[in-house]
């Protein structure tokens, strides 16, 4: 054999391995005002797949490649990078986005292209709701799921409860999820209030908030569902809304934002993770490597990349292949180990049904975060999670 002849072999076997890859892409915000929410959920599907594939980055013995491409937050662009990644990339499947805005804009792509679109970490109900289609399968939690915890967790006979959110679709889907689950617990919806998502000032909206408390007798709670920058939970604390018998509520966040939380011990409310509450193997491993390779503790949505990780892995595993009817087929019903335990897509909407927790905040003087302390876990069956199709 001349020298010739073996480089076009080693050529076409390199091409033919190159072309056995599995590819999936990571469509996220990357930059922008989440970017905090999008290094945590990368890390985490790297995280994933690694230890679902036993460290080789492997599965069926298929080498698997992830496409970053990252959306700026802007529906329309990630509109364009998913076609791009199923066009011309000729992935696999996806996984994002970040904002529930761009996730929406993405849905239908997915189905045009019949490419499987896993949705993490964007939580508005839509997503597997009004706006989903046969394509689409969460593994992050959804409005309604942070809702009916939350609501568990704060509602009550005689309570009054008034929402603070931003004015798109996760703050407007969270605020519908959190009012229709409130009801059954005898507890009533005061006022609502929608800002834009950037806002930083909250005194007007926090004026019309405790002005339409002030006369209620009975518990008052202000509720925030919240995403990104601003600190709307610690500008309005220092406005002293005990002057009007309010106390702050919220639901979990990440690391960086519980710091906020230790102005305010005892608050309750219901969280999707915390990195030490969970414990079952899988959190066990993630929170020790975390530590090894970062220094520090997993976060919020590390957990959520983790979970997506492994159920692409799982989902190829159970298929057989990579082809979209396989998946689909495989993922149908799937219940698989994640950081928060075991996790099911429902068959009906794809949605992951998961465990929540219902956490009340300690303060350790040793920590720069407010604690979550868990009250009680919320297993799947204590949540009635409607079906929206």
């Amino acid at each position: 054999m001349n020298k010739l002849t073996l480089t076009l072999l080693l050529s076409v076997g390199m091409a033919g391995t190159a072309a056995a890859d599995i590819k999936i892409a990571h469509i996220y915000g990357k930059t922008g005002p989440f970017e905090a929410y999008a290094k945590q959920s990368h890390v985490g599907l790297e995280m994933g797949i690694e230890y679902a594939t036993g460290g080789t980055m492997e599965v069926n013995g298929e080498k698997i490649v992830i496409i970053e491409k990252d959306t700026q937050l802007k529906p329309d662009l990630g509109k364009a990078l998913l076609a791009e990644a199923y066009g011309d990339d000729e992935v696999d499947l996806a996984v994002g986005p970040v904002s529930s805005g761009v996730a929406l804009a993405m849905l239908p792509v997915a189905e045009e292209f019949e490419k499987i679109l896993i949705v993490e970490p964007a939580v508005a109900d839509s997503i597997t709701g009004a706006n989903w289609n046969r394509y689409i399968f969460r593994t992050s939690r959804n409005s309604s799921q942070d809702a009916i915890a939350n609501a568990v967790a704060l509602g009550g006979e005689g309570v009054h409860v008034a929402t603070l959110a931003q004015d798109y679709a996760f703050g407007r889907d969270g605020v519908a999820a959190f009012r229709e689950a409130l009801g059954p617990t005898g507890a009533n919806i005061a006022h609502e209030e929608f800002v834009p998502r950037d806002t930083t000032d909250f005194t007007a909206a926090a004026e019309r908030i405790f002005n339409s408390m002030k006369d209620l007798e009975g518990d008052k709670k202000l509720f925030i569902i919240w995403a990104g920058g601003g600190n709307p939970m610690g500008k309005i604390n220092a406005m002293d809304p005990s002057r009007f018998g309010v106390e702050i509520a919220t639901g979990g966040n990440i690391l960086a934002a519980l710091v906020a939380y230790k102005e305010l011990p005892g608050m309750e409310g219901a969280t999707y993770y915390y990195y030490d509450i969970p414990q079952n193997p899988v959190n066990d491993w993630l929170v020790k490597e975390h530590f090894a390779r970062f220094d520090s503790p997993p976060d919020f949505f590390t957990a959520g990349g983790m979970a997506a990780g492994i159920a692409v892995v799982e989902a190829i595993k159970k298929a057989g292949s990579t082809d979209t009817e396989a998946l689909i087929a495989a993922m149908k019903g799937m219940s698989w180990e994640t950081p928060k335990g075991t996790m099911t897509f429902r068959a009906d909407d794809h949605q992951a049904m998961q465990a929540m927790y219902h956490f009340r905040i300690k303060v350790d003087p040793d920590v720069e975060w407010g604690v979550p302390e868990l009250v009680r876990e919320l297993s799947i069956e204590d949540m009635s999670i409607p079906v929206r199709n």
